[in-house]
């Protein structure tokens, strides 16, 4: 860190009382980025500085009570990989970004269409025919411009899985291919790091995070070379609401800031099942 850096962000803070009574310091956004733009430093690293110093960025102060400003430093030093910018990875990226991610990798070889105006966070209709990972980019971009974004405009596949989520600490499974979930999963544990699988189909969503050593897809999809047959998959029948996507990629980013945060207990060796229909949620507990 950069001592003058550090001065000229403490400077530039102010001490404030929060809703619940505690006294903190915040550094407000326009001042943050004027900040920026003088030392040619990016509104992340400000960020970063800030928080070091125990100076809340303003955005973040609702945040607090139940992230601390510890926790925010965490979640602004970390990386987090989500593949597929779709129904389920649009909400993910949108709630990761405001949560105040430091760094999100997309991938996504995707581009808009109309059928996607139903579902998908990221998805407007002049963005409709541009690539999903760039139009991410710029969307966040947009929603708080700390976070960097790394927009791959590719497919995830066995040859390059390994090199694209190379750096991530956090992988997301947003993708309704059961073929290339399992791609994903082996890449994750070839780089020692947890993967957040989620599905949903209808009013029916799924979710499990997998950690390196443990058994996996295979508990929930069985063998994957039955799934490389032709097959019509449940979301091809059911259909993929936004209801159900928005709260099962909730489940998915809440599960993201557990294996950051170490808060919680993540959805291992069992698969969390919601139906939006009855209002259920039930766990499938695996051995």
């Amino acid at each position: 860190m950069v001592p003058e850096l550090r001065e000229m962000v403490k400077g530039l803070s102010d001490e404030i009382l929060t809703l619940a009574g505690n006294e903190v310091r915040v550094l407000y956004e326009e001042r943050a980025q004027g900040l920026a733009e003088k030392t040619g430093a990016d509104l992340g690293e400000i960020y970063r500085v800030a928080l070091m110093n125990d100076i809340i960025p303003y955005r973040y102060i609702r945040n607090g009570g139940i992230i601390s400003c510890k926790d925010q430093l965490r979640l602004a030093e970390s990386t987090v990989a989500v593949v597929g910018a779709g129904g389920l990875g649009g909400q993910v990226i949108v709630l990761l970004a405001r949560t105040g991610i430091g760094r999100l990798m997309v991938i996504d070889i995707d581009k808009f269409d109309e059928s996607n105006l139903n579902r998908q966070a990221l998805c407007t209709t002049p963005g409709l025919g541009k690539p999903k990972a760039l139009e991410a980019a710029q969307k966040i971009w947009e929603i708080n411009p700390a976070v960097e974004v790394l927009a791959h405009e590719t497919r995830l596949t066995s040859a390059n899985a390994e090199s694209l989520l190379g750096g991530a600490e956090v992988v997301v499974d947003a993708l309704d291919s059961v073929p290339d979930r399992f791609v994903i999963e082996r890449a994750a544990k070839q780089l020692g790091i947890p993967m957040v699988h989620a599905g949903i189909a209808g009013f029916e969503g799924q979710l499990m995070t997998i950690y390196p050593e443990d058994p996996g897809l295979v508990l929930v999809y069985g063998d994957p070379a039955e799934w490389n047959k032709a097959r019509r998959t449940p979301e091809m029948v059911l259909g993929v609401p936004a209801v159900t996507a928005a709260l099962v990629a909730t489940l998915q980013a809440m599960e993201v800031l557990k294996i950051l945060l170490g808060k919680g207990e993540p959805m291992r060796n069992r698969l969390l099942r919601t139906d939006l229909e009855t209002g259920e949620f039930h766990q499938v507990m695996f051995a």
